[in-house]
């Protein structure tokens, strides 16, 4: 029996399957933007052939397939989604373009706001009022309703997003209006904010509703055709997707909630990163994702990754909680230009996987990361992708001596020049995640995955003071890895309304009571192994405006100090953050927050080697430029074993990824058969 992962990246499509023994087998497919379904077929065809059986033998025996998908992301990115209309409170059509009176660069007089994903003529108010107690001030009036679904079904909108005012507390409006609009409308999606985020926060909950409604369509039409071609190619049992949470749903739940599914991918490197972190026994490592299109990164501080509800991507606030993931548009495909001042400049732009850099030979004519690592020898055109995938190496030497001539140097310089300003977009990236929030990047080791970070992890490293550096086996397909030791999750939330008044213990015991009933529930009815429950709540201060989350796991739920026991949790938490506390200031109870989570048998095991003294040899030696050319040895990564040692400059290959560390640096084999990268 197999279990397969699969992760769908900008440029190519990871898969991974495992036995139950443990075994483990890559495979990568080009991805197919029209429709990442094909390039999900054909790399589960090339993941057959390298198991050698046929592929519906190969989904008959499997017992779980995971996937991580981009179609929300590309939706918001590229504003491909659904058409979609606003029904909400009378009066208040316009929150969307408020926002909280913010921008992203304050100081900017002339940045335009964000566009809003609903045109003012597609919001439309009712007239209707729920108090923030939850009272109804003004009754849902059927009339204004009706004009409003008239005004929709002439408007041929797609998708209806419902947003009533203080639904969080009473959702009874939001309720009535989806039957109606379904029974009138039955052919639309509708996503109600009442079901998407039931919380405090009118702007948050407003966006994260209209941005379901935007890829839900999508997504759903998505998962659903690939869901069709999986049973028509023989596959027998769940499809599960990776939500931003870092958890895995049924393909049902991700259609409800595909807002959840923005960070997808992404969220399975971070899965696969914490499982490194275990394995390795090294509690602090900063996971470094390089692929084709873009260079994601993260923290796992203390064997864990954090998570925020204060994401969004593409201008659009998305306050479903999520890891916390910053994403940089740096590739392998990132294309380097000169700006209007004859600059080089590296991205955000990229060749793709459709043309792709110049030295796939698929038409593509601009200068690119992985042209410039051809013409600096540190890809070798004849080796890539274990030789199946020959690259056209003139065809990037072509592409990067126009660069240089605009430049006026030589083709080597500029190829160095292009390498050596995408390290320094990805080390500013690592110090946004570290410096910038007052953690020291120097304690931790860095994590490198992704087809492309073994090329650059070791300069991206030594920019940033970092002396250790980790390659695991399955590097290039670490993400569709990870997504293989993720377990189930569901997670409800609620918002408490006091008016000025300290939350009592009694109200603390029914919300989250409440919530954990609703949590295991929904989750019992996916799976039939054990819960377990995660609590947590968002607190502040009474003067801010802003909450943080507050872990409430191991409290003593029946203790009469409960309410003392949360107010220490987030004071500590607070200096943790922030550096500074006050306890004298009340303490303000906003969201709780509860996590159902179901463990799925491990998977991802990894097979410790012998360790042995014996000198590994390389397979060959070839010129890389380091400043000037140089002869260095080549070791292929699959003849290492544990124990073996390399002294810098030397360049590891395996058949998906490459390697590359300089003059002094030392690369030993640790006992997993990873490289455990030790720089001068």
């Amino acid at each position: 029996m197999f279990t397969i992962g699969i992760d769908v990246g900008g440029t190519y499509t990871d898969l991974v399957a495992i036995d139950r023994d443990g075994n483990t087998v890559f495979a990568k497919s080009p991805t197919t933007p029209a429709d990442q379904s094909l390039g999900v077929m054909n790399g589960l065809e090339e993941l057959a052939s390298r198991l050698k059986m046929p592929r519906a033998e190969m989904l008959a025996t499997t017992d779980r397939l995971v996937h991580g998908t981009t179609v929300a992301t590309n939706a918001l990115l590229e504003r491909k989604g659904a058409k979609v209309a606003l029904l909400t409170t009378e009066g208040h059509r316009d929150v969307i373009e408020m926002r909280e009176g913010l921008k992203e660069d304050r100081y900017n007089l002339r940045i335009a706001p964000p566009s809003p994903l609903v045109s003012r003529q597609l919001r439309f108010g009712v007239r209707e009022r729920v108090r923030p107690d939850g009272e109804v001030l003004i009754p849902l009036d059927q009339d204004s309703l009706g004009e409003a679904i008239s005004a929709i079904r002439a408007a041929g909108a797609s998708s209806v997003a419902v947003c009533f005012l203080h639904a969080y507390r009473n959702p009874a409006h939001e309720i009535a209006t989806v039957e109606r609009l379904k029974r009138e409308l039955p052919e639309l999606d509708v996503s109600r904010s009442s079901d998407v985020l039931p919380q405090i926060k009118e702007y948050e909950r407003v966006s994260t509703t209209i941005v379901n409604a935007y890829v839900a369509p999508v997504v759903r039409r998505y998962l659903t055709n690939l869901e069709a071609r999986l049973k028509d190619a023989g596959l027998a049992s769940s499809l599960f997707i990776i939500l931003s949470h870092g958890g895995m749903a049924p393909l049902e739940e991700a259609a409800r909630l595909a807002a959840g599914t923005v960070l997808s991918g992404p969220a399975g490197g971070i899965s696969g990163a914490r499982r490194c972190a275990e394995l390795l026994g090294v509690p602090d490592l900063v996971p470094f994702d390089m692929g084709g299109t873009s260079t994601d990164i993260s923290l796992i501080a203390d064997g864990r990754a954090s998570l925020s509800a204060e994401g969004g991507l593409a201008g659009q606030r998305i306050a479903l909680r999520s890891l916390d993931i910053a994403s940089i548009a740096a590739g392998g495909g990132s294309i380097a230009t000169l700006d209007a001042g004859g600059t080089l400049r590296v991205g955000p732009e990229s060749a793709g996987s459709v043309p792709g850099p110049a030295c796939y030979g698929n038409g593509g004519v601009e200068p690119t990361v992985t042209d410039a690592n051809v013409v600096l020898g540190y890809l070798d055109a004849s080796a890539f992708m274990g030789g199946k995938r020959p690259l056209d190496r003139a065809a990037a030497e072509a592409a990067v001596d126009r660069l240089a001539n605009a430049l006026e140097l030589s083709r080597d310089h500029a190829a160095a020049g292009i390498y050596r300003m995408v390290n320094l977009r990805m080390a500013d990236g690592i110090r946004l995640m570290t410096l910038r929030r007052g953690v020291d990047p120097r304690r931790f080791a860095l994590l490198s995955f992704g087809g492309a970070a073994g090329l650059h992890a070791a300069e991206v490293a030594r920019e940033l003071e970092i002396k250790r550096i980790i390659v695991p086996t399955a590097a290039s397909v670490l993400s569709a890895w990870g997504m293989l030791t993720s377990a189930l999750r569901y997670e409800v939330s609620s918002t408490h309304y006091s008016a000025g008044q300290r939350i009592t213990a009694q109200e603390v015991r029914t919300i989250f009571a409440d919530l954990e009933r609703d949590a295991t529930g929904r989750l019992k009815s996916w799976f039939g192994g054990d819960v377990a429950v995660e609590r947590s709540a968002e607190m502040r201060y009474g003067e801010q405006i802003f909450q943080i989350d507050v872990p409430l796991n191991d409290l003593d739920w029946n203790s009469e100090n409960i309410v003392d026991r949360i107010e220490e949790r987030f004071h500590r938490r607070h200096e943790e953050l922030y550096t500074y506390s006050s306890p004298d200031q009340e303490a303000v109870f906003v969201n709780a927050r509860v996590a159902a989570i179901g463990a799925i048998p491990s998977v991802g095991q990894v097979a410790r080697g012998r360790r042995t003294v014996a000198p590994c040899k390389p397979r060959g030696r070839r010129k890389a430029f380091f400043g000037e050319w140089r002869e260095v040895e080549v070791f292929a990564a699959d003849q290492l074993c544990p124990g073996n040692k390399i002294e810098g400059p030397a360049i590891v290959e395996a058949e998906t990824t490459t390697v590359l560390v300089g003059d002094g640096d030392q690369i030993e084999v640790n006992d997993l058969g990873w490289l455990d990268i030790r720089l001068r």
